[in-house]
This record gives C-alpha cells, structure tokens and sequence, in this order.
C-alpha cells in the first residue's frame, strides 16, 4: 500500500500544552482522506506540521515516502495547500493574482492559469476584481492557486467555512473531481459530519489533540445494518422467546426495556407474533437503521464508536 502522507506518533506543545497529541495518521495515495473533529481538536495544526509551517516537538512526519525536515524544499513543491482563509489583492481579478503568484512562486509556466480556473470552476470571471467574488468564488481561487504547480497532495483546511448550501454544494464536486479526474490525493478537514460523510474516502476522528480513529467510510457503512428495536419490559423472556422460539442469534439487549435484532430479513410482524403467543408485552416495535451521524458523533463526544 503507497502512502502519499504519514505521521508517526506526533506531537505539539504550546507552553507545556499538547495542541496535538501522538498522532500516526496514514493518508494513502489517490484518496480524499476526511480529518474530522471539533473546532479547537488540532486540526489547522496538524496541517501546518505537514506544509512544514510549523515543526512538531516529537514525532516525525512522512511525505512521498521521505522524512519530513526543516530543509525539505523540495518535496513541498509536490503539495498545495489552503490553511485558514485564503488571502488575495482585492483590486486585482482571480487571473492577475494566480500571475503574481506564478511569480513569487518562481513558476514560468503561466500557461497554466487557466486551466486551474477552469478546474476550480472561475474561468468566466474575466477581469471581475476578487473583492467582488463570493465567499465561495474566494475559496475556488484558493484551490486554484494551490494547484498551480500541479501538486499530488492538495490539503484543504476547512474549506466549506462560511459557504451557503449551494457554494458548499460547488466545492463538493470540485473536490470529488479532482480526486476523480486528475487523481489528487486530498486532505480535508472539517467540523461538519455530513460534508466530510459525503466526499471522504477514510476519515480520520481527531479530538483533543488525539487521533481517535482512523477507518474507511466503506468498512463503516457495511456495519450500518438495519435492526428491529423492540421495547418491552421484559426483555430477557423476549430474548429467551427470540434465540428458543426463531431461532435468533444476533440481538443484543440495550437496556432493561430496549432490544435490538440484528438477524438480516428479520420480520417485524413475526416478532410480535412470537412475543405476544408466549406472553411477553411490547410497548414499541421499530425498524431502524444505525446513523453515520450516531457513530461519529459518539467519538467525538468520548464514546467508544461501536454501532451494535
């Protein structure tokens, strides 16, 4: 398996206090990796340790299968990124700034231009100043300015901040594009589930500093069966009807009152069926299905994660 990025047990002290705690992150090549996590989690601090911008107190840090040094020129010519808002000269229009970039970055090549507007979707903005673009349209320069030199890791520091559901909605498919169509690898952070849910291919869970999970939003969802919760206020003569009387072994008693079966194709009117013959009183019967949402947002909040 090719990594792109890795960290190893990293960590960052700000006056004796860890802002990001032994992190070993693994972001592998050609993925949009979700970095998830409250505001305040480490995020925009993890990224800055991996643009170099600032050094970690321990760990060490892996890009393009190379260590990560205070000389490591090079290898950042490789990556573009957007940390915190991107900052522009307002009086000049998207293409007079990628020109000015071009050449601060000592890139010849401006040829470029625009086919990183025409990617990041601003190639009819003509000569329309950038105090004039939207806040969406601002975010869109910037991802077209860090794809200037055609990286192979583009990294992304809550991107939808501030955006309106339709600019939000432009920058969802401009990120999948980009994975898609020109096969970069993408680190993306946010404090919004649905978001990182809907473009991630891994997500990583990041909370106080600690990286708390790291799992493929595949391996997530084939966990996210239906179930049926039944609520009854006896759920061991439930439990005793189910695996004795069905024939069920996959159920799990939540509480003194809630159970839950998890067998696939299990019929909720044959369950009351069985219960009501062998006496047992149902105050509710449900047929649900775990959320993404429940998951995540039990690890961020400190639970374990597990969806049964």
């Amino acid at each position: 398996m090719t990594y792109i990025a890795r960290t190893i047990g990293v960590t960052k002290l700000y006056k004796g206090t860890e802002a990001v705690s032994d992190v070993s992150m693994n972001i592998r090549q050609g993925e949009i990796y979700g970095l998830l996590g409250h505001n305040g989690a480490g995020k925009t601090t993890l990224m800055k340790m991996l643009t170099n911008l600032i050094k970690p107190t321990f760990g060490e840090i892996e890009l393009f299968g190379e260590k990560l040094t205070p000389r490591s020129y090079e290898v950042l010519k490789r990556m573009g990124s957007v940390i915190n808002s991107p900052v522009f000269y307002d009086d000049l229009s998207g293409r007079e700034n990628l020109e000015l970039h071009c050449d601060y970055m000592g890139f010849p090549d401006k040829r470029v231009i625009g086919a990183r507007m025409e990617q990041a979707g601003l190639q009819d903005t003509g000569r329309k100043p950038v105090r004039e673009f939207s806040l969406g349209m601002r975010q869109r320069l910037g991802i077209a300015r860090a794809l200037i030199t055609t990286p192979e890791l583009l990294i992304l520091d809550e991107p939808i901040n501030g955006l309106d559901p339709s600019g939000i909605k432009e920058l969802r498919v401009l990120l999948k594009r980009l994975s898609a169509e020109y096969r970069i690898t993408l680190l993306v952070s946010s404090h919004i589930l649905g978001e990182i849910e809907q473009i991630a291919d891994t997500v990583g869970v990041l909370r106080q500093g600690r990286l708390i999970e790291e799992v493929s939003m595949d391996h997530i969802r084939e966990q996210f069966n239906e179930y049926v919760e039944l609520r009854t206020f006896d759920v061991r003569k439930a439990a005793y009807v189910f695996a004795h009387h069905l024939g069920l072994t996959n159920y799990k008693l939540v509480d003194e009152q809630t159970v839950r079966v998890y067998d696939s194709g299990t019929n909720p009117s044959e369950l009351i069926k069985a219960l009501v013959r062998h006496d047992v009183a149902i105050e509710s019967v449900f047929k649900r299905a775990h959320s993404l949402e429940e998951y995540f947002m039990n690890l961020m909040k400190g639970g374990e994660g597990d969806v049964v």
